[in-house]
């Protein structure tokens, strides 16, 4: 790089790639601190001490997929119905969130729908072997959040969960809550 480029402010594309880089760093140290934080106080982490990380990683998540959807459809038009929402939700809000849109999209026109995403971006900072796979879920309990809380300010009471197989593919199973 020649000493007038560096002069020349940083382009859009390269203050988006800091910016996808922070986030992800960002993710990492809260899953990290929640995790630390709670073994601290315990010494030794059980599964109930696991289930307090998820819920309070999947409580933050929530509340940030409630005010992202909120920016993101303030000026959309209403969906006619639950699989116009997640078209929306696997393309528009996805793209926002994970930088990408998610591969493939699968409803039994139940209620249940299985988002894959192939190469899920909070899960590229770890290695694609088999040697974290069994670390995945602590860092796809905020995603869920996000998906739950961007659907319940859409209307949609649901559960979301994921599961790992192979890294860093992902799917996201979400299941709406009847009333």
């Amino acid at each position: 790089m020649s000493y007038t480029h560096a002069l020349l402010p940083p382009s859009y594309v390269e203050i988006e790639m800091a910016d996808e880089s922070l986030f992800d760093f960002l993710h990492m140290e809260i899953v990290s601190h929640i995790y630390k934080e709670q073994q601290s106080s315990k010494g030794e982490m059980d599964n109930k001490d696991r289930a307090v990380c998820v819920s309070v990683l999947e409580s933050m998540g929530f509340r940030v997929g409630q005010g992202l959807i909120e920016r993101l459809t303030r000026d959309s038009p209403s969906f006619k119905d639950e699989l116009d929402v997640m078209k929306f939700v696997c393309k528009d809000f996805w793209t926002k969130v994970f930088r990408r849109q998610v591969d493939n999209l699968r409803t039994n026109h139940q209620g249940t729908y299985v988002l894959q995403d192939n190469k899920f971006s909070l899960l590229t900072q770890l290695s694609s072997g088999k040697q974290y796979l069994d670390q995945a879920p602590k860092y796809l309990a905020f995603s869920c959040g996000v998906v739950r809380g961007a659907l319940s300010n859409l209307g949609m009471d649901s559960v979301v969960t994921a599961e790992v197989s192979v890294m860093p593919s992902c799917k996201f199973q979400v299941v709406v809550q009847k009333l």
